[in-house]
């Protein structure tokens, strides 16, 4: 059975101190019900992806049915998921597979992060280390602080207070140069070419004409990435309603395939058994699609690195080109594979629970033509990758998701 996606909505992104989870929920939701013609009475089973709110305010067990239950969705059943980073990707997968097996018709999926308190800074850090095995932190901390080391200048200073992550993502990027000869310089393309894509989104959390120039002169973070190459703090909420294509009228657009993997334990060479690889192929096999036919992409770029190394994994460009192929604009907005035309994680904003149904929500108005001065003409097939958490060498979790209309 194909399933596709009927309606979407989603907040702006950024730091909503203001607002709590049920009012950036109630937005969304509100916003994809309406956008599918569905009213709340028809939703037969709910979804909620949410990684942060039981840490940051001791809310658990019931995120979901709390935050669904002022909007009349109390009597269905609802299942909470989190998966990291990928949590969002995550609970659109299992909501289709619930249509899939006939447990429901009509899903709703819904992804929701609050991230942002002027008093809670340390549990937010916290929350990040939490993202790994806290058994063996230390032991992961020195395997990627080792990666790539003789590249490190012999004078910098690392930002003070910084995300556990940046330290992965920053010896993976100085393995990946040491590697294949990828340049501080092309991580920057990648991360010019968001802010500056960023400036036609207005739900972006930041965004403005950058220059790779700006981008290695600013603050450093973790050598080599500066803190415009790294996704911020943010705030956000998508929804978005899942129903068998036959059901979705002419605006659906179809979950064509999805691959899903978990960490593997490869050695840090064996680049062609990353877990970004593994869930590609196997999205491309299940949609009878291969990565030629892509005529557009959201990845998962917490850093600007990231996106090198996944339209690498995404079989977009050959395996360590990635820098290059960025650096040539060919993933530019009117390039040849245009990548996060909404400006990516670094400067559209990373509500980490929400983050992957964003992705898929900001796809499906680019297949419907319906994304504005974000749109990529002519685009019919789009590929979302979602990864997050760290475990051994790699992601602990990533889907890739195909969409076609």
């Amino acid at each position: 059975m194909k399933i596709a996606v009927a309606g979407v909505g989603m907040t702006a992104l950024g730091k909503h101190e203001a607002r709590s989870i049920k009012d950036l929920v109630r937005e969304a939701v509100t916003a994809a019900l309406t956008d599918a013609g569905v009213a709340t009475g028809q939703i037969e089973a709910a979804l909620f992806s949410n990684t942060r709110q039981p840490i940051l305010e001791g809310q658990n067990a019931v995120r979901g049915q709390i935050a669904l239950a002022p909007l009349g969705l109390d009597t269905i059943p609802i299942v909470n998921v989190e998966n990291a980073c990928a949590s969002g990707s995550s609970a659109v997968a299992m909501g289709a597979d619930m249509i899939r097996a006939g447990r429901a018709q009509t899903v709703l999926v819904v992804g929701a992060e609050k991230m942002v308190y002027r008093d809670r800074d340390e549990l937010v850090m916290k929350a990040f280390r939490g993202g790994t095995d806290v058994e063996r932190i230390e032991e992961t901390a020195a395997r990627m602080a080792a990666c790539g080391a003789a590249l490190l200048p012999e004078r910098y200073t690392p930002a003070p207070r910084r995300s556990f992550f940046m330290d992965i993502y920053a010896g993976l990027a100085r393995l990946h140069m040491e590697r294949f000869g990828t340049t501080p310089e092309q991580i920057a393309y990648a991360a010019a070419k968001n802010h500056t894509n960023a400036v036609r989104n207005p739900r972006a959390q930041y965004g403005g004409e950058t220059s790779p120039a700006q981008v290695l002169a600013d603050k450093p973070v973790v050598w080599p990435l500066t803190r415009l190459m790294c996704a911020p703090i943010s705030d956000g909420a998508a929804a978005l309603v899942l129903r068998p294509a036959r059901e979705a009228g002419r605006r659906g657009v179809t979950l064509a395939g999805t691959g899903w993997t978990s960490a593997s334990d490869r050695t840090l060479e064996d680049y062609d058994n990353h877990l970004g690889r593994r869930a590609a192929l196997k999205a491309y096999e299940a949609a009878g699609i291969g990565p030629e036919e892509i005529d557009l992409a959201e990845v998962h770029d917490a850093t600007s690195f990231a996106e090198l190394l996944q339209i690498e994994n995404l079989g977009l460009c050959p395996r360590g080109e990635g820098g290059a192929f960025t650096a040539s604009g060919a993933t530019a907005y009117n390039g040849r594979i245009p990548v996060n035309v909404s400006g990516g994680l670094v400067a559209k904003g990373h509500p980490v629970g929400a983050t992957g149904v964003v992705q898929i929500c900001e796809l499906v108005e680019q297949l419907r033509g319906e994304a504005g001065a974000l749109q990529v003409e002519g685009a019919r097939v789009a590929v979302a990758e979602n990864g997050g958490g760290f475990l051994g060498v790699e992601e602990a979790a990533t889907l890739v998701t195909v969409l076609t209309r």
